[in-house]
């Protein structure tokens, strides 16, 4: 199957980045110069529009008493100065006086002349118009009421250039919009190259994962950088190191299970053989080949009845029928069970059990720890040996202990004592029938009960098995 393409996040990251550098600078730079605009105009509009009213004062006497060479004077001289074309239009919207002297006796069709002619005191605006009017596209035109004794008079309209202010504002506009262009492009880069070192961590998380399915389990990402990236990459560690266990307890649990069961097959396979081809076989020896048979088929079924329940407990498919249990009188029962298998070797089991212990569990599941531990330090223990079994409460919590004075655990021994088909002493164990799997089904029996079991041992002297369970509370039975 063909790989699908990828985008790597870096390149996910630089476009996601870039494009949201540019339209914010984008935004930004037209709103700036919307901001610029608008406070420009406004000055201007305040400028001229004090500008005209002083002026409509000083011609409206010189209007209204028809001095037209006085007149003519002061619009050509005041339109140098404030930089337009002033006009003078009488109440019918007719320019009577002009400071170019080229529109007289017309009428000029501008919203502010409406506006005038309509009673507004003044009047402003910008807009496109005749270039013939100003020998300019964009203008502004400004407007004031001519007011004598007897009333309005006419209006006084200052027509200015204002394409240089708009040139202005777009070449600003432009310059904005280049240097935050720049701006975005060094941002973007610098961008791709965090982005690279940010990345990097996943990048080699990637190939790490790769490697893990590929089954190569010992590949670990390493832990760079700040914040989830490295703890995903801890967490990722943690996990392939996890995993990495289980893929070796998987396999060395076939391979001792394969070995477990392959040794009492080959000595079922010889016994059998021996009888095949020896039918003259004495009846005597016989039997005892056939009850050689037998005890390794029984060893067969114990082997595969532990590797069932372990199987099921891993895969939490055991379930416990909790009830309220004397716990007390079950290990006494347990006692009472262990002591023939003791007897056969002189050994004796000594109990000191506190009465009226109660927990809640499985009263098989319970049992079936009490006699696995008792019969584990028996088997561990010498000829006419003493089992100690004690129970005990401390706090909220109940102390159930197997002492033996047997061959003990040693240190690098009781790291394994809980692994499957892991024995301390491999021949004994197999002379005395153990499989292997009792330690590790206690361990998750105790475990599924919500205890723990500890373990002190000492090389040559003898071993102490303590389970701890949560006590039952006496107000709740």
């Amino acid at each position: 199957m063909a790989e699908r393409f990828y985008v790597p996040v870096r390149v996910q990251l630089s476009v996601a980045f870039l494009v949201i550098i540019t339209l914010s600078f984008f935004f930004a730079a037209n709103t700036l110069t919307d901001y610029v605009s608008d406070y420009l105009f406004k000055q201007r509009i305040r400028q001229d529009s004090i500008s005209v009213e002083r002026l409509a004062s000083t011609v409206a006497p010189l209007f209204a008493s028809a001095q037209e060479e006085q007149l003519s004077k002061t619009l050509s001289e005041s339109s140098g100065e404030l930089g337009g074309r002033l006009l003078v239009l009488d109440m019918d919207g007719k320019i009577q006086f002009d400071a170019y002297s080229a529109m007289m006796g017309q009428r000029l069709p501008l919203p502010e002349v409406a506006s005038l002619l309509s009673g507004v005191p003044q009047a402003f605006g910008i807009y496109r118009t005749d270039p013939a009017l100003l020998g300019s596209g964009h203008v502004a035109c400004c407007g004031s009421l001519l007011v004598g004794s007897r009333g309005n008079l006419g209006m006084l309209l200052l027509i200015s250039d204002m394409d240089g202010m708009i040139r202005s504002l777009e070449n600003v506009r432009s310059e904005l919009l280049l240097i935050f262009g720049v701006v975005a492009l060094l941002a973007v880069l610098a961008v791709v190259l965090f982005s690279h070192i940010l990345t990097r961590p996943l990048t080699s998380l990637t190939e790490a994962i790769r490697s893990m399915g590929r089954g190569d389990f010992s590949a670990r990402a390493p832990v760079r950088g700040l914040g989830e990236i490295r703890r995903l990459a801890e967490n990722y560690n943690d996990m392939a190191e996890k995993l990495e266990h289980l893929d070796q307890d998987r396999s060395a649990f076939v391979s001792n299970a394969s070995h477990e069961l392959k040794t009492p097959m080959a000595s079922m396979k010889v016994l059998i053989e021996n009888m095949i081809y020896q039918p003259d076989m004495p009846e005597e020896i016989r039997t005892d080949f056939l009850q050689g048979v037998n005890e390794q088929i029984d060893r067969l079924s114990h082997i595969v009845t532990g590797l069932l329940e372990l199987t099921r407990m891993d895969s939490h498919r055991t379930s416990l029928n909790m009830c309220d249990v004397d716990f007390s009188s079950l290990l006494s029962d347990a006692v009472r069970l262990m002591e023939p298998a003791a007897s056969t070797r002189s050994q004796h089991i000594e109990s000191v059990i506190t009465p009226g212990l109660q927990v809640s569990g499985d009263p098989d599941r319970l049992m079936e720890i009490a006699t696995n531990l008792i019969d584990n330090a028996l088997k561990y223990s010498w000829d006419g040996a003493t089992v100690q079994v004690r129970l005990t409460q401390k706090q909220k919590k109940l102390y159930f202990s197997v002492e033996d004075n047997g061959v003990g655990i040693s240190p690098d021994d009781q790291k394994h004592i809980y692994d499957r088909f892991y024995r301390v002493d491999k021949a004994r164990s197999r002379d005395t029938g153990g499989t292997g799997l009792g330690l590790s089904i206690v361990r998750q029996l105790v475990s599924m009960h919500g205890g723990e079991i500890t373990l002190d041992s000492t090389l040559g002297k003898g071993s102490v098995f303590t389970v701890i369970l949560p006590l039952k509370n006496r107000k709740e039975a």
